[in-house]
């Protein structure tokens, strides 16, 4: 008998690599019809159509339309909870330290992921969604305030979680108007007026120092931007 000549070299990656095209034509799909129809009018066969493929690999890939929808929420979140680092880490290493600075910057980074990834972001602004998704807004959107509140190091008293509070609403709502916005320039000007309204609100001391950036390799400094509070979405769009 011959022998196994075991895997063929470059099929298991072929198949990854489909794999990850599947799921991002099923993502990409769902997303048009979400948006189209909204979450309780949309049906799976909706999204297999839109995407050519077949109702047994969209439950193979994501087990269901809610399951669906919440990837795009969790693509959704992560890209903006990303841009929102970025824009901190790189405000560190220019050398700025304080905290309304940092704050300020991981804000822009956010609403300019705001605008970018409008055509995904717009699903989860007044529109419906599968059961538990307003929990896990709201989940979410406590999560973000807890961490603004670290990156503004807001002390933990009635002043401080109401500025905490108010700042982040200001980025959630012109979040919304980013998205909404018909040209970039529009979106721009939107940003600037609202991070001119969080600098005339920051009320909070701005001399405390956040951690030093570790000094090493790059390696080093993306686990510290992984470790970094992100600022950003408000009750409106990362929230409840």
């Amino acid at each position: 008998m011959p022998r196994d000549a075991g895997p063929v070299p470059g099929r298991s990656a072929w198949k990854w690599s489909r794999t990850g095209e599947t799921r991002r034509v099923l993502l990409d799909a769902a997303r048009e019809v979400f948006a189209e129809r909204g979450f309780a009018e949309s049906s799976v066969a909706d999204v297999v159509e839109r995407a050519g493929s077949s109702v047994g690999s969209l439950y193979h890939h994501f087990g269901g339309k809610s399951e669906l929808f919440l990837a795009l929420w969790e693509d959704w979140q992560g890209s903006q909870e990303k841009r929102a680092a970025e824009g901190v880490t790189a405000a560190v290493r220019a050398g700025e330290r304080r905290p309304l600075a940092l704050f300020v910057a991981g804000a822009r980074g956010f609403l300019r992921g705001s605008w970018e990834g409008r055509s995904l972001g717009s699903l989860f602004v007044d529109k419906d969604g599968p059961p538990g998704f307003e929990l896990m807004r709201r989940t979410r959107g406590h999560e973000w305030l807890r961490q603004n509140s670290l990156l503004l190091r807001a002390p933990d008293d009635a002043i401080g979680r109401v500025t905490v509070s108010v700042l982040t609403t200001v980025i959630g709502e012109a979040g919304r108007e980013v998205m909404a916005s018909r040209t970039r320039r529009e979106a721009e000007a939107i940003v600037d007026a609202a991070v001119a309204m969080i600098e005339r609100l920051g009320v909070l001391a701005d001399e405390a120092d956040p951690p030093d950036l570790p000094a090493g390799s790059e390696e080093d400094d993306s686990t510290w931007a992984d470790e970094v509070p992100q600022p950003g979405a408000g009750t409106a769009i990362a929230g409840a």
